[in-house]
């Protein structure tokens, strides 16, 4: 399938992946499984112990809407094989053990809420029999561990439709061709002709997910990176390492800059409840995005490249912060105050206003332009946001920004700044 910019992903721009499973209740992340070499029989234990007594899912997707989000996506299956919601296929579920289906619960909550339903569902299953290690050294075994994995997907789609996107993951040991992803695809659209898919089956799917980096595409297609709020997507006890609300906002704008969307992960507790810290951070940039948000949702590319201009490139950097763009209208987040001027050079159009936004609402500013260099004046000397002020210039026409590495921009053929192959760049 073909997004366009005008479908529901293409516009998204931040959505909250959960994490949950009978591994947050070991409390060392989601693999915690394959690292330490658990057994089956202990998984299966394991399993006994799940209540998930403080799984809300209501108050995850109203986490979601407070945060400013426009889908959520829940880890209906992850590698270990234990399943958070009800199946005929396996007594290693959520239902089997404490009595609830957990995604039937978040796909319920986000439909009443309007958020749109991603479900990640992983490929690998290491307590299956045969598994995996059992399909790569037999024939019979591989023919068994694929149909049992077409089975479930099947069933997953069959039991939560509609749905809008189906994530894969785990997609170790097997390539598209070995996992049969055109196959599995088709046979997830005959069920549900609307769906698009992540690209984890091996096949490239209808949109990218970088993990762990904000890097768009090349060449751009609809993307969507997947970033934990600490260092590890499933709870962890001895990861404090939180991301302020200043670096989310950072990463929004780098989505915003490069028309992709942001899947922000939380990883509840063993007992369903999340750390507050997660709470505080999504809360406070969902309050900034309440007065700030034209300048993250609905942007288009606003894009550049070290080594070469192409057509689709129309930015630069800055080093006051990020620049993001909508229609006639080019926005500066402001990370990096600057004090009671602002200047913003090589722009290609005449601005015609500017506003400063901040959390006391939007202001005119007084400014002048010679020559694409605007200069905007009579600001407050300190930051006038505790988070990330905004300022949008309107122009007369779509603006592009360009300065590139010299005074002036030569009129003979040139890289922008680097004419070897760049270190700098992801």
């Amino acid at each position: 399938m073909t997004l366009d910019s005008n479908h529901w992903f293409s516009r998204a721009r931040y959505g909250l992946f959960i994490h949950y499973g009978i591994y947050s209740m070991l409390e060392r992340g989601e693999w915690v499984m394959n690292r330490e070499r658990m057994t089956v029989d202990e998984m299966h234990a394991l399993a006994k112990q799940f209540t998930a007594e403080k799984f809300n899912a209501e108050q995850i997707c109203d986490l979601a809407v407070a945060g400013g989000m426009r889908y959520v996506n829940l880890t209906t299956m992850h590698h270990d094989g234990f399943r958070l919601y009800d199946t005929e296929l396996s007594d290693f579920n959520s239902m089997a053990v404490c009595g609830r289906d957990l995604v039937a619960e978040l796909v319920e909550a986000a439909r009443a809420r309007g958020l749109r339903v991603e479900l990640y569902h992983s490929l690998n299953n290491w307590t299956a029999i045969p598994d995996a290690c059992d399909a790569l050294e037999n024939e019979d075994a591989y023919e068994a561990f694929i149909a049992a994995t077409f089975d479930r997907v099947r069933e997953l789609v069959t039991r939560f439709n509609p749905i809008d996107c189906l994530w894969y993951d785990g997609w170790w040991p097997f390539t598209a061709e070995q996992w049969k992803g055109e196959a599995m695809n088709a046979m997830v659209r005959e069920i549900q002709p609307h769906i698009i898919f992540n690209g984890r089956n091996g096949l490239p799917g209808d949109f990218g997910t970088p993990e762990g980096h904000m890097a768009a595409p090349s060449p751009w297609r609809p993307w969507e990176a997947c970033m934990t709020l600490n260092n590890n997507w499933a709870y962890h006890r001895g990861d404090h390492d939180w991301k302020n609300p200043r670096t989310v906002i950072s990463l929004l704008a780098t989505a915003a800059t490069g028309r992709g969307n942001l899947l922000l992960n939380i990883g509840p507790r063993g007992d369903g409840s999340i750390p507050e810290p997660s709470v505080e951070v999504i809360e406070t940039v969902g309050r900034w995005l309440q007065y700030a948000g034209e300048c993250i949702y609905d942007t288009e590319s606003f894009t550049h490249d070290l080594m070469e201009r192409r057509e689709e490139h129309n930015a630069d950097w800055n080093s006051n912060g990020p620049l993001t763009l909508k229609g006639k209208s080019l926005y500066q987040l402001v990370s990096s105050w600057t004090g009671t001027n602002l200047i913003v050079a090589g722009l290609s159009t005449t601005v015609e206003n500017v506003t400063l936004i901040t959390t006391d609402g939007q202001r005119p500013c007084d400014f002048s332009q010679t020559d694409g260099k605007v200069t905007v004046t009579g600001l407050p000397e300190d930051p006038p946001d505790p988070l990330c002020p905004v300022i949008r210039f309107d122009c007369r026409d779509a603006p592009s920004l360009r300065l590139g590495g010299g005074m002036r921009i030569p009129y003979a053929p040139q890289p922008p700044y680097d004419p070897c192959l760049s270190d700098i760049a992801h």
